[in-house]
């Protein structure tokens, strides 16, 4: 059973983006709402979560420790936009990284402003100051180990919402976004318009608008499962066959596929992938399948894992379990 987390921005005394005469809150509740039925209408595997189902405010860390509780496999966060001027237009979607323009940021500066609304938010951010430029220097550092996934998912809802509901797209974009910083599943921020705007914001305010709105990310969604479950199966059609000796020096190669600043449940992360195996190194979370004393073979597994879901999938080596250089593996295997 997969879950999804359904987050609607903002809420309660939080308005979000305000347009002449809507707020951001409301739009972005009625989306959610409608996304999370239409998939749990039509996609019966898949348990839909809601961070809120009313007008309540939802402090930003309680929405990301929500979606890491219920051990979520994606996480979707949708909003609206505004900007200073009223001739921007257009939608974007957005996954964790660190911004390359000043327009990204202050779209992450205009979300994560929800966090100085919260009476003890000194307490949950480290001295995230949301305001503040030099803060999102923390973001630098940052490795998304779901980056490929959540791009994946942000380029088809952007293009459900140009090829089918006939919006502009602005693009899929990484910026500093705290909530996807601390959810530990692929997730994506959705910008479904600009309440600035007077043609976007009369869009966004009718029912058939947010139908389009929510059925486009639906659709996307759809897509991106399905192609899950084609990777997965094709995963776990892939033989991995461990050697039967091991060098006497204790030398063998694995296929490591995944990095993540914090430990995720193996299981649910890398399914149809048996004999998983995870390790700390540089200060990240490594994870690795296969187990072999050739590289040629650990090689051969990792071709057909990049063919499949894995594009990244590369072989390391370890010696009595600790990881060393390939070419010090190589070496010391060819030593009689």
């Amino acid at each position: 059973m997969m879950v999804v987390v359904i987050d609607a921005g903002h809420g309660g005394k939080d308005p979000g983006a305000l347009g002449k005469t809507s707020k951001e809150k409301d739009i972005a509740l009625s989306i959610a709402l409608k996304t999370g039925s239409y998939i749990e209408k039509n996609l019966k595997n898949v348990r839909v979560i809601y961070t809120r189902k009313s007008d309540r405010f939802i402090p930003l860390h309680e929405r990301a420790r929500i979606a890491n509780d219920n051990h979520a496999d994606f996480f979707i966060s949708i909003h609206c936009n505004a900007n200073n001027s009223s001739k921007v237009y257009g939608t974007e979607t957005y996954v964790m990284g660190l911004h390359k323009s000043q327009e990204n940021l202050e779209v992450a500066k205009l979300e994560n402003a929800s966090i100085l609304k919260e009476d003890d938010y000194l307490q949950h951010y480290e001295g995230f100051n949301p305001n503040s430029a030099e803060a999102y220097i923390i973001f630098s550092l940052y490795q998304n180990a779901y980056l490929d996934e959540s791009l994946n998912l942000a380029a088809k809802v952007q293009r459900q919402f140009k090829e089918r509901v006939g919006l502009r797209d602005r693009g899929v974009y990484q910026a500093g976004f705290w909530v996807l910083y601390k959810t530990t599943m692929p997730g994506i921020l959705v910008e479904t318009g600009y309440l600035s705007n007077t043609k976007d914001e009369k869009f966004l305010k009718t029912k058939s608008g947010q139908t389009y709105l929510a059925s486009a990310i639906y659709r996307a969604f759809k897509e991106y499962k399905e192609e899950l479950d084609r990777n997965q199966q094709a995963a776990a059609s892939v033989p991995i066959v461990q050697s039967e000796t091991i060098s006497n020096k204790n030398i063998f190669f694995r296929v490591q596929i995944a990095s993540s600043p914090k430990k995720v449940n193996t299981s649910r992360r890398f399914k149809g992938l048996s004999d998983m195996f995870n390790y700390k190194h540089l200060g990240e979370f490594k994870y690795c399948t296969g187990k072999f004393s050739s590289f040629n073979e650990a090689n051969a597994l990792k071709n057909t894992l990049r063919r499949g879901k894995y594009k990244d999938a590369f072989v390391v080596a370890f010696q009595d379990g600790k990881r060393i250089s390939l070419e010090k593996a190589k070496s010391l295997v060819k030593k009689p």
